[in-house]
């Protein structure tokens, strides 16, 4: 799916190279939230992962499980957040180029 996502970005940002400053804009950050978000998503998992296995050397397997669930919640939601907004820009910045051309 990420590569197939990479593809459709990549297609569109040529489509709005050769069109106004908007469309680009447009184009260029709704790929740069969906980066940010998969970062986001990624230090979360981290955070999580860390604090489980602190709890888990210190003996506290409950508290690891309810933070390693934590990091994967928070990541979802990052990653979710990211890919929703950066997808509707995408959208309206090619939009906004087809109908350039028409």
């Amino acid at each position: 799916m990420k590569v197939g996502l990479l593809s459709v970005i990549i297609c569109l940002a040529g489509i709005a190279v050769a069109q106004t400053s908007s469309a680009k804009h447009d184009v260029g950050s709704g790929a740069a939230d969906i980066g940010i978000g998969a970062a986001k998503g990624v230090g979360s998992a981290a955070k999580g992962a860390g604090k489980a296995t602190v709890d888990l050397v210190t003996l506290h397997p409950i508290n690891a499980a309810v933070d390693l669930g934590k990091g994967a919640a928070n990541t979802g939601k990052h990653v979710g957040v990211g890919t929703v907004k950066g997808t509707a820009k995408i959208v309206r910045g090619t939009g906004k180029a087809i109908k350039h051309l028409f």
